[in-house]
């Protein structure tokens, strides 16, 4: 293997592990980054200007309460190509499929029994947990395994937030909102009724994740 050919496996390697880290972090600015990857901050600029020539990333600017805004790097749409994708291409025809043949109340139907159906697996997966931490995070376990790198963490009020980080079905759900209603209502169901839980950044609606807060109800 020729040095050009190994220093161009390494850039590759470098650029996708870029990838599933702002995938796995959100936002990060170029010292961040240059932290991890033990590299120059000139050499991670010149790995996210390619991935930016690619149309991977992109970078916004966050305030500061000090000094100048800092620029972040952030993954475009087009990045969801490295993530498990749910079969999107053909979930959304089926979606216009099961629409045309049954229409939305026929549609709205079939996603109640899956809803049913993913109900019951779930409440296996939780078993015996008891408490909404325990419980909360058997849920991000099977989320995670589904592909939506779920993770729990949480807040300085003691409430807890589920953030999902990718959407394997992300496609489908833009055509079928009712997708994202009926896991809302799943996630209700199964944690139960003594639990609070409310969608605030969200995919579809422009975020880079979708983060639920959960909070136990008071007695």
């Amino acid at each position: 293997m020729s040095g050009n050919q190994t220093k161009k496996d390494v850039s590759t390697s470098t650029r996708r592990a870029i990838i599933d880290l702002l995938k796995e972090r959100g936002g990060m600015d170029v010292v961040a980054l240059s932290s991890q990857f033990s590299l120059s901050g000139m050499a991670i600029r010149q790995h996210l200007n390619a991935l930016k020539e690619e149309g991977l990333v992109t970078n916004v600017e966050e305030a500061r309460p000090m000094g100048r805004p800092t620029k972040l790097w952030i993954l475009t749409p087009a990045a969801n190509r490295f993530f498990p994708s749910g079969y999107s291409d053909l979930s959304v025809s089926l979606i216009h499929s099961m629409k045309e043949a049954f229409g939305n109340e026929g549609l709205d139907k079939l996603l109640d029994v899956r809803n049913k159906n993913m109900q019951e697996q779930y409440l296996q997966h939780l078993g015996n947990a008891s408490g909404v931490r325990e419980k909360l995070e058997k849920l991000a376990e099977i989320r995670t395994n589904e592909g939506y790198m779920a993770e729990v963490k949480e807040q300085d009020d003691g409430s807890l937030l589920l953030i999902e980080k990718h959407c394997p079905i992300c496609e489908a759900a833009a055509v079928c909102t009712g997708l994202c209603k009926n896991e809302l209502h799943l996630f209700k169901t199964v944690l139960g009724n003594n639990v609070h839980i409310e969608r605030g950044e969200y995919l579809l609606a422009g975020g880079t994740k979708c983060v639920y807060t959960v909070r136990q109800n008071k007695p």
